[in-house]
């Protein structure tokens, strides 16, 4: 048995709601769907039990009835595991991962910058990658987003200043 089969077993065995819904991708990489309840639970028994110690970035996509976050963590071994959930396209929240890995605040920022994902629990700072006098409630990387007069003036200058 590999290591990455062994990390999805006892993910499996750990959380039985995760039953189907982890695979191996290939050497060194392991996708697990979870659900937005289940998420934190599942990323503490990653970090702590499983020595997923490494942030390497937080992915969002606009899957139109949700918001998908995955977490792509890595242990010092070089496998990487991509924890997947979603929030809920009218009200997207999730908890900020902060406190197991402070650099995560850049990621989350982006996040909530060009996708309108709310992170509970994160600190006060600069908008990131958005200027801070980007239009409230515009989120470019939505697959709904129509550009308003608005943001394409704050594009144009940027633009003009570049």
């Amino acid at each position: 048995m590999t290591s990455e089969d062994k990390i999805a077993n006892d993910l499996t065995e750990k959380f039985r709601s995760l039953s189907g819904k982890i695979r191996v991708q290939r050497a060194r990489r392991i996708m697990a769907e979870v659900d937005k309840d289940s998420f934190e639970e599942v990323l503490g028994y990653a970090i702590k039990i499983l020595r997923f110690s490494i942030l390497c970035t937080i992915t969002g996509l606009d899957e139109r009835q949700s918001i998908g976050l995955i977490y792509h963590i890595a242990r010092t071994d070089g496998i990487v595991l991509s924890i997947k959930t979603s929030v809920s396209y009218e009200k997207p929240l999730m908890n900020t991962i902060t406190p197991y890995f402070p650099a995560a605040e850049i990621y989350e920022r982006e996040i909530a910058d060009l996708l309108g994902v709310e992170i509970a629990g994160l600190g006060p700072g600069n908008r990131y990658p958005l200027p801070d006098n980007w239009p409230k409630g515009e989120y470019p990387l939505r697959k709904n987003w129509k550009k308003n007069a608005s943001a394409n003036n704050i594009i144009k200058e940027r633009t003009d200043n570049a």
